[in-house]
């Protein structure tokens, strides 16, 4: 079967036992090195898409992927809106809204974000109602002026189901006994918790009507979209402010939140180039291991030379030999990368129940568990970085054979 004969004879040395067994230790080294640098880059990367996606959804559990909001203040007309808005195909649901500052009081004082919702029409656009601790949304009823909470805030308030607090409006009415605050006195019905220090201390919910009582307003500041897909926020919200026309103003979640995941993609695109060092170095161990393999196959290689063997040939002999070394620890690390990747969670929580200890505490983390969410396409990106290394390392050396000179490698033969 024909081969070409610089594949041939690099694999031959390749499987051959050599004299020098330092120099077979040093090749297991680098192959080692660069398995496990594959492996780390594989689970690091696949750990930064998990806490992205972990985040992402946490965060846009509450935040609409779009919103609606009239340009003159408040909607007094938000259902034509809302039939138009969920009549795109994009859109998955649509509900109205409130969102204003407030001072809450109760045994201590808090600020946060009021939000006037309708319980029956939230669940389709947040995931609020999943994430109750205590109670239900459905608890907050038109005229009865209830409130769920936050965790933290709670904590902050130090209240719980069933006690009182006291709302504050950022507005002043004048009485005959002179300019008070707008404030009323709600109930505790329910205690959300998503993971987020930003909604879990700082929003409360109420229902729609009871917020447009507090805050004197003719009807909700917008609506909230949900759409099917949220990397096409932008396209839809350009597509249904053209729709809408002049009087309502369309906003999508990236506006608010872009810088927020901008950092998350630069945190990841810089592990990767840090992490892709680790592979670096490993393949460049490659370079002292062919360098010292030419050496000791200097006889061989002048007598190649002698039986018309071109120095491109002796260069590719030993490129292949290289590359053999690098593709084999390639494919090691990815294997062990994409298994540890994909049961990393079940790992940790073997190792906590193990060990009894916990590698994310859930007092001191929002998010205590380690997330991994492995893509192929990193895989495939990370073996072919290790490729292009380990390639480029073996071209000093097999430069170096190829510039062997026959005569003066025969000499003392």
């Amino acid at each position: 079967m024909f081969r070409p004969l610089e594949l041939f004879i690099g694999l031959r040395y390749t499987r051959a036992k050599r004299r020098n067994h330092f120099i077979s230790f040093i090749s297991l080294v680098s192959m080692a090195g660069i398995a496990l640098g594959v492996t780390a880059l594989i689970v690091v990367i696949s750990v930064m898409n998990g806490f992205d996606n972990e985040l992402r959804t946490r965060i846009l559990g509450m935040v609409s992927h779009a919103t609606i909001s009239s340009v003159d203040g408040s909607m007094s007309d938000w259902s034509g809106a809302q039939k138009k808005a969920e009549a795109n195909p994009h859109v998955l649901g649509a509900a109205p809204f409130i969102e204003r500052e407030g001072m809450l009081q109760a045994e201590r004082v808090s600020g946060a974000i009021v939000r006037g919702v309708l319980p029956d029409q939230e669940p389709k656009v947040s995931e609020v109602h999943h994430k109750m601790k205590a109670g239900k949304l459905e608890d907050l009823v038109a005229g009865g002026y209830g409130i769920v909470l936050g965790r933290e805030l709670s904590y902050k308030l130090g209240v719980d189901v069933g006690d009182q607090v006291v709302v504050y409006a950022p507005e002043i009415r004048a009485t005959p006994v002179g300019a008070v605050p707008r404030l009323k006195r709600f109930t505790v019905v329910g205690i959300f918790e998503i993971g987020m220090e930003e909604y879990d201390a700082g929003l409360a919910i109420v229902h729609l009507a009871d917020a447009q009582r507090l805050y004197q307003t003719d009807g909700p500041d917008g609506l909230r979209l949900k759409l099917d897909d949220l990397f096409k926020a932008f396209s839809v919200a350009r597509s249904l402010s053209q729709e809408l026309g002049n009087f309502y103003r369309v906003r999508d979640w990236m506006q608010g939140h872009a810088n927020f995941f901008k950092a998350i993609a630069m945190e990841k695109r810089v592990m990767f180039m840090i992490l892709s060092l680790i592979v670096a170095v490993a393949a460049f161990n490659l370079v002292s291991t062919l360098v010292m393999l030419v050496q000791d196959k200097q006889a061989d290689i002048a007598i190649l030379r002698t039986l018309g063997a071109s120095p491109r040939s002796i260069m590719g002999v030993f490129m292949v030999q290289g590359v053999v070394v690098g593709v084999i620890g390639i494919a090691l690390g990815t294997f062990f990368g994409v298994l540890l990747a994909t049961n990393l969670e079940a790992i940790v929580k073997y190792i906590e129940k193990t060990f009894e200890i916990s590698v994310l505490p859930s007092d001191v983390y929002y998010i205590s568990d380690l997330p991994s969410d492995m893509h192929w396409d990193d895989v495939g990106l990370i073996a072919l970085l290790g490729f292009v290394f380990s390639l480029l390392a073996t071209l000093y050396p097999a430069w170096r054979a190829a510039r062997t000179q026959p005569a003066a490698a025969l000499r003392y033969e």
